[in-house]
């Protein structure tokens, strides 16, 4: 076991996504979930677009755009990335928000260890994004 020092983390500082269409990401993370874009750079010699997308507590995305990215399976359950979490104040408000984005949500549930309501959608890659509300 390690020595007990003080851990030097603060917390998340951000998630990179490689998306397969920079519009419809940003559509779904910018318009649908209310992520403010504060820089975008195309990098020629990649042939690649990277996006940064501030979410209201300063966690970041970054959306990455590369030619020819194989696909990602995210289920049945396969190793790596399972899902994206994202905190929500009022997830009835949410739900309506991202409906109106023509967005299609699972049924709500509630998790069984913290009382807390949380429901999942998809991002236009298929990558399950999960809206938790805090209690």
């Amino acid at each position: 076991m390690c020595p007990d020092l003080p851990s030097p983390l603060l917390g998340l500082h951000h998630v990179a996504l490689i998306v397969s269409d920079l519009a419809a990401a940003r559509r779904f993370y910018l318009d649908a979930l209310g992520g403010q874009e504060i820089a975008a750079h195309y990098r020629a010699e990649r042939d690649s677009w990277k996006v940064d997308v501030r979410l209201p507590d300063g966690a970041q995305l970054e959306l990455f755009t590369f030619p020819k990215a194989p696909p990602r399976p995210s289920r049945p359950e396969a190793l790596g990335l399972r899902h994206l979490a994202l905190r929500v104040r009022d997830l009835d408000a949410m739900l309506a928000r991202l409906q109106a984005y023509g967005i299609v949500c699972e049924p709500v549930r509630v998790d069984e260890f913290t009382g807390a309501r949380f429901t999942f959608c998809a991002d236009p890659d298929g990558l399950p994004v999960e809206c938790y509300e805090l209690p």
